[in-house]
């Protein structure tokens, strides 16, 4: 099983970035994705949610209007595009998939860098 983010880096406020996060090993389709966020010397917190058919979406309020979550479940790929970036979205951001069917069965992505300054 893997989750492998890529697309991180540094980008000026109020610029964009498009995160993705590829998936082998497992029955991508039958499982809700999640983007979750961790700055530095701070807890992880859940950014933005997608059902297993891609049909529903949420975010966090800090998020909301900001960042679009997608999926495709042909190619077992999730993406997060980011817009109007500010410095206080800088953290490390993992990719999580949760089986809908079997309970507690999660897996994470090694995280990448996202850093907003000027």
């Amino acid at each position: 099983v893997q989750l492998v983010e890529s697309g991180g880096g540094l980008v000026q406020p109020g610029g964009s970035l498009r995160l993705s996060c590829a998936a082998s090993g497992f029955t991508f389709s039958r499982y809700g994705l999640s983007w979750y966020r961790q700055p530095s010397g701070k807890e992880r917190e859940l950014v933005a949610t997608i059902t297993s058919a891609g049909t529903m979406t949420n975010y966090a309020d800090s998020v909301k209007g900001r960042f679009t979550m997608s999926r495709d479940n042909v190619k077992n790929t999730v993406h997060l595009q980011m817009n109007s970036l500010k410095p206080e979205d800088t953290a490390v951001y993992y990719c999580c998939a949760r089986s809908i069917y079997t309970e507690g069965r999660t897996y994470w992505g090694q995280g990448t860098q996202v850093t907003v300054s000027s």
